[in-house]
């Protein structure tokens, strides 16, 4: 791992993802017990863009983070995005890093089942996770296509848009074009990575290219921007061997229903484990998805509706399952 050892963040909130952070720093612990940097949670603060709302964890939650598992939970305001498009908080949340320190960002429903130390991060080369389907853009009949939204985006913002492209890949095919799941994504300095991240986020979001008219961008916005920045900034596909982010070092599981679905015995087993520990446990059955899935036995139900080696092909069909056996909690 490159020195200074970089900064781990994730996104904290009231509701699931203060759950979520207590499986994501009791497996981050567990799996790094030598990790020099520090383990970081960013909070939205209440404000005028989450009206009638408190962002901010619960405390049986903050307290168990900090005192167990030595994380770091520093503040933010929102102010671009908050209730209206709470994916934003990760765009957001970068401004809490000290500039010129490497971090590396994951969604809160990320589990750890192996040191980050293994995987050779160029944080001179960000990417992002490559575990993601051709979610956007969705081409309509008669309406522009793949070449000519993402080459709108790339003039919008003075990038050269054949050296994103996939050459391998045919014309009009979504793996041509630079896309990424945001669920993870790593960078040299996040000032420098979330300024350039809000900055494109929100000129798409105000001042949408007249090719992306018709675009659906709630909840894309995200993954929408993150190539544009992560190409700016000289990062590229695969910048990192395969197999370690979304393998064998991190799970970014998305809901517990899921995880125990389709998600590996390594990965189960883990998550069991971490979850153990009384204090633990007296935190999370303040989820009723972890009370049930983890505590309760419901996991395991879900888990032998699946044969791993034989899942559905799309995951729609996993969660319409599991709704059908009343498995499907979030």
């Amino acid at each position: 791992m490159s020195n200074p050892a970089p900064d781990v963040l994730a996104v904290i909130q009231a509701g699931r993802l203060s759950y979520e952070a207590v499986i994501f720093a009791a497996s981050f612990r567990a799996a790094n017990p030598e990790f020099a940097g520090r383990l970081v949670f960013a909070e939205p603060q209440p404000g005028p863009l989450w009206p009638g709302t408190d962002p901010r964890a619960e405390p049986e939650v903050r307290a168990l983070l900090e005192a167990e598992f030595a994380a770091v939970i520093l503040p933010f305001a929102s102010e671009v995005f908050g209730a209206s498009y709470p994916h934003g908080n990760k765009i957001e949340a970068l401004k809490v890093l000290p500039e010129g320190t490497p971090f590396v960002f994951f969604d809160t429903d990320t589990l750890f089942t192996g040191p980050l130390s293994e995987v050779p991060f160029d944080f001179a080369r960000p990417t992002a996770s490559m575990r993601r389907t051709g979610t956007w853009p969705v081409i309509e009949l008669y309406g522009p296509g793949y070449t000519e939204i993402w080459g709108a985006l790339y003039d919008r913002f003075g990038l050269d848009f054949d050296s994103s492209l996939d050459h391998s890949q045919p014309e009009e095919y979504w793996e041509r074009y630079l896309y990424f799941n945001a669920g993870w994504f790593f960078g040299a300095c996040p000032q420098v990575f979330h300024k350039q991240f809000q900055e494109i986020a929100r000129s798409i979001r105000d001042d949408p290219p007249a090719a992306l008219i018709c675009q659906p961008l709630d909840p894309w916005l995200d993954q929408v921007a993150l190539p544009l920045v992560i190409h700016g900034l000289g990062g590229a596909r695969n910048t990192i061997p395969e197999g370690l982010l979304d393998g064998r070092v991190s799970c970014h599981y998305r809901l517990l229903p899921l995880l125990f679905a389709r998600e590996s015995d390594a990965v189960v087993e883990a998550l069991m484990r971490v979850t153990a520990p009384n204090r633990v446990k007296k935190v999370l059955k303040g989820s009723e998805a972890a009370k049930r899935m983890i505590y309760q036995g419901r996991g395991a139900k879900a888990r032998a509706l699946f044969d791993r080696t034989a899942l559905p092909p799309n995951e729609r069909t996993i969660r319409n399952t599991l709704k059908r056996n009343r498995l499907w909690l979030r």
